[in-house]
């Protein structure tokens, strides 16, 4: 995953800071797989949690995935001078804050949701935990 076109193909590192404003609550399935910790999301740890989380289910509901990895993160090679610029874009991370939903689960029931939720959580690198759907007043 990565975007079509982006306006930068390089940007900064930046901070986590803070908690999930926005995309902090289940609104599409009855489960979600909450962040609890900030950090980075590769775009490689998005489709091996999708795959594994679609085994988990074996074809009884649906995963949305509410995260997109839109940051390039640049490194330079190993034994390398120091100068001649930035390095060129490696991979593609989402930047993930506390609070934030990754997936989210739909026509699941909730043991087989709690399974997929752990598969998932197991291929990220960052603390999970799964939640429910508020309710509606």
């Amino acid at each position: 995953m990565m975007p079509k076109r982006v306006k930068r193909r390089k940007v900064h590192r930046g901070r986590v800071r803070g908690n999930a404003t926005r995309g902090n609550f289940v609104h599409i399935g009855e489960h979600g797989l909450m962040a609890i910790e900030p950090g980075w999301v590769t775009a490689r740890q998005i489709e091996a949690g999708r795959i594994a989380g679609n085994r988990a289910l074996a074809g009884s509901g649906k995963i949305v995935i509410r995260i997109f990895p839109d940051k390039p993160v640049t490194s330079t090679p190993a034994e390398t001078r120091m100068g001649k610029g930035k390095g060129e874009p490696e991979f593609w991370a989402s930047v993930v804050r506390p609070g934030q939903v990754l997936y989210e689960i739909q026509g699941a029931p909730e043991e087989t949701a709690r399974l997929a939720c752990n598969r998932i959580s197991h291929k990220l690198g960052l603390a999970t935990r799964m939640v429910g759907r508020r309710p509606t007043v």
